[in-house]
């Protein structure tokens, strides 16, 4: 077995991000694998930045509308295929989905929909978590799958610095949408930085209001999730809060596969 390290990382604006020193953590936290969310650019401004990336090979999922969504994975790793859909047009029109297939896994990168302000997508957030559960399923029937990214979710009280507050009021953390991971984890996928860290508390999220960040009022809604066939074969699950440059920070995993 090969020990490979894969990052993630919502860094809320792609453009911006490397402003703030993109390349400098990408190459600083010598990842096999790094993926993004919220790159809020296009397949050609996309193309660019992975082409100033050297020893990696972009792939990337662009939303129809611009400025809006996105995610992309820089990859050492050869994949033996990538996709973007889903099977929903309603879904992947966003680009929320980057799935890399290699040898033993699949890797699936997403942006899960966030159920907004007054939660007015709260209901299609059921939707898509119910659908992308079957995407997940439809895979993880041929290989074990390694899913990552921010899934706009605190799963637990643990999980954010304001359980009492924010539950049913805010987008994040409403029964509907805690539901749709007890449903992930029913379904056999594993939370593998709570599984390795029991009940630490650490946040990848912090609102840009307020000073939250410097006061850590924070939320965990980025997550590595795996199947439950190679969840011993997970070494490390790990929270880089140390890490600026966007209103989350990277999180990663360090797999035998």
């Amino acid at each position: 077995m090969t020990k490979i390290k894969i990052i993630s990382w919502n860094v809320n604006g792609i453009r911006a991000s490397v402003k703030k020193g993109f390349f400098d953590v990408v190459k600083d936290l010598k990842a096999d694998i790094f993926c993004v969310q919220e790159t809020k650019a296009g397949d050609k401004d996309m193309e660019k930045i992975g082409g100033e990336q050297k020893g990696f090979e972009l792939f990337s999922s662009s939303a129809e509308k611009a400025g809006y969504a996105g995610t992309a994975v820089l990859t050492k790793i050869k994949p033996k295929s990538f996709n973007t859909k889903t099977g929903k047009k309603e879904h992947d029109q966003e680009g929320r989905v980057c799935t890399l297939e290699f040898d033993k896994f699949y890797l699936v990168n997403t942006y899960v929909p966030n159920a907004g302000q007054e939660l007015k997508r709260l209901s299609y957030r059921g939707t898509w978590d119910r659908d992308f559960l079957k995407y997940l399923k439809g895979l993880e029937s041929k290989k074990p799958v390694i899913i990552t990214g921010d899934f706009n979710v605190a799963h637990e009280a643990i999980d954010l610095a304001r359980p009492k507050s924010n539950y049913n009021k805010t987008a994040g953390y409403t029964q509907k949408e805690i539901d749709g991971f007890d449903n992930l984890v029913s379904a056999g996928f594993v939370d593998t930085f709570r599984r390795l860290n029991g009940d630490k508390v650490q946040y990848t999220f912090w609102s840009q209001r307020f000073g939250a960040r410097a006061k850590n009022v924070g939320w965990r809604i980025d997550y590595f999730m795996v199947s439950q066939k190679i969840l011993k074969q997970v070494k490390s699950s790990f929270i880089l809060d140390q890490i600026m440059g966007s209103d989350h920070c990277p999180i990663g995993i360090e797999i035998d596969i």
